[in-house]
């Protein structure tokens, strides 16, 4: 097992991470949903539409992927540099002071010395840290769930208009189901951040309507 495999970091894919990709897909799908006319939306407009909503997710779900997997490389990169310095310090103070840096100031105030020591000796004692940060094969399956998201977020809002003829129905069903779908993304965010889910929920839902109208306003 390499040591990426090893050093002990969030899972592949937190619920944020999944609910937050699961949002951008159906917010990107609505705004190509959103610029048909239902009154004079032939069939062609709306195939063009489904292709481009597409296409547009899985340039995005790529796009996200890349950067999940930079994001990723850039902070195991970072956390071997924390390491490193902790390890050459000049002295156990010094040391201690790098380790307190690393936490966030409410987390490293409620840290005594002792506990600040008993961190440095810990890391002192570790096997010697790889050359350079290297990403592992969880990395790879989290960027993987990272585009599948996005692409498959496109799916619920489109299809609609593969099942209706009228495109004036196909317009309320679809944006019923992205409602939905916000809600449901915002009510598992509440419930994991320990809040009230139902009005996160709601308040997704009316956030992604308003980034949605922002969006097609500036040419989205």
């Amino acid at each position: 097992m390499s040591e990426a495999e090893k050093e002990k970091r969030a899972p592949v894919l937190d619920p944020v991470d999944r609910v937050s990709e699961i949002i951008f897909g159906v917010i990107m799908a609505l705004t190509f949903t959103g610029s048909l006319s239902a009154a004079s939306a032939g069939r062609e407009e709306i195939r063009t539409m489904i292709f481009a909503a597409l296409g547009c997710n899985l340039a995005w779900g790529l796009v996200d992927a890349v950067m999940y997997l930079v994001g990723t490389l850039t902070e195991r990169a970072r956390n071997l540099a924390s390491l490193r310095r902790t390890r050459s310090a000049a002295s156990p103070h010094e040391a201690r002071a790098i380790i307190a840096d690393a936490f966030p100031g409410r987390l490293a105030e409620a840290i005594d010395v002792e506990g600040l020591e008993r961190m440095r000796q810990r890391l002192a004692a570790l096997p010697e840290p790889p050359a350079r940060a290297r990403l592992g094969r969880d990395d790879y399956t989290g960027a993987l769930g990272v585009f599948l998201l996005v692409v498959l977020a496109t799916f619920p809002v489109v299809v609609p208009f593969m099942l209706f003829s009228e495109t004036a129905l196909a317009m309320r069903v679809s944006n019923g189901v992205a409602l939905a779908l916000l809600f449901a993304a915002g009510y598992s965010l509440g419930r994991h951040a320990g809040g009230v889910p139902w009005r996160t929920g709601l308040a997704m839902a009316v956030i992604g309507a308003v980034l949605v109208a922002i969006t097609m306003a500036l040419g989205g």
